[in-house]
């Protein structure tokens, strides 16, 4: 479902001074550097905003879908087949482990639960049904494969509690949901949360507030949907670009609402933009391994 009704419109967001993206993904806050990371997929660039406004980026060298930091500094991205590390400092990208997709996809979503474990996920290039799957990796840098048979794996995130786990194949047009177990990462079996989109317009990434409530990126209809811990939808953020890929919340406050986009219709597309969200997001944590 994409509901556009006025009484849903929680705010309008705003563009932010950045250098627009080809196709901008994976926000997340770091509390402990203040800054608000993203990445340009094909672009294979990972970018940085300091609260003070001072913006960096750093060439992965190959298509980047997902950032994250790491507890014993830098950062983590899911790039290319693989999974590597970041020093911001000289740019220097190393290969952690790599995951065992299959031929012609690519890394793309992915984040932590609150132990430091990182899921991400595959996709076909060419965006074919059902050659993706989705990875974790543990802090020893074991990968193991939780899923298999996916489209294009998108979106995750936790309750509050860390009892359930939301999570995004956008080729199936659906947010699912899993019971949880956060000491061991063992998973539930999947099962419908939200169903939203047909043909182009599908659902991407997603973030989770501190009430519990889902806030998912509708690629092709300009808008992020707030639903609560029911699946209700109970809010829309309306955004100026039909490519919206994902959103996270970050400031000092994790009250602000971060949303990415890429290039396509829209006449600020590629852009990122902000706006308050109204209530509080749940904190970043970083990969420990």
């Amino acid at each position: 479902m994409i509901e556009h009704a006025a009484d849903l419109i929680i705010t309008e967001p705003s563009q932010m001074a950045l250098p627009a993206t080809e196709l901008g993904e994976g926000p997340c806050w770091d509390a402990a550097t203040h800054s608000l990371y993203w990445v340009d997929i094909p672009a294979g660039r990972v970018h940085s905003l300091h609260e003070s406004g001072r913006h960096e980026s750093w060439d992965v060298g190959r298509p980047v879908g997902a950032v994250v930091p790491r507890a014993g500094g830098g950062l983590l991205v899911a790039a290319g087949n693989g999974f590597w590390t970041l020093d911001q400092a000289n740019g220097a990208v190393a290969e952690l482990a790599a995951a065992p997709g299959l031929p012609g996809t690519r890394m793309n979503d992915g984040g932590c639960d609150q132990a430091g474990r990182f899921y991400a996920g595959t996709m076909d290039n060419d965006e074919r049904p059902g050659r993706g799957s989705l990875y974790r990796l543990d802090a020893d840098h074991t990968v193991t494969e939780v899923f298999t048979g996916i489209g294009i794996s998108n979106g995750i995130g936790w309750s509050p509690d860390d009892r359930l786990m939301y999570y995004i194949d956008s080729l199936a047009y659906r947010v699912d949901v899993m019971d949880y177990d956060p000491r061991s990462g063992q998973l539930g079996d999947r099962r419908p949360f939200a169903v939203l989109g047909s043909g182009d317009v599908v659902p991407d990434g997603l973030a989770v507030d501190s009430d519990g409530g889902v806030w998912v990126a509708v690629w092709g209809a300009s808008v992020i949907q707030r639903y609560d811990r029911t699946g209700r939808l109970i809010g829309v953020v309306r955004v100026p670009a039909a490519y919206v890929t994902s959103c996270a919340f970050g400031g000092p406050e994790l009250d602000q609402l971060y949303i990415t986009s890429a290039a396509g219709p829209g006449r600020c597309a590629g852009s990122l933009f902000t706006c308050p969200a109204g209530v509080k997001g749940l904190p970043t944590h970083a990969y420990q391994g």
